[in-house]
């Protein structure tokens, strides 16, 4: 097989459409599985936690 710019193009674009399918899906489910939506309602509420008042 000889290897040229439209072939290694070709795998490249597909490849990287692939994986970034994969990657999007995988943060999505992540994102939205249940039993994660408390860990992230806890952090989302730990930052105004933190805050004491005005600056100084």
């Amino acid at each position: 097989m000889e290897l040229t710019y439209e072939g290694t193009s070709a795998f490249a674009k597909s490849f990287g459409l692939i994986y970034l399918m994969v990657l999007s899906l995988g943060i999505t489910v992540y994102a939205f599985w249940p039993s994660l939506g408390k860990r992230f309602d806890r952090a989302a509420k730990s930052v105004l936690d933190d805050e004491e008042g005005p600056c100084r």
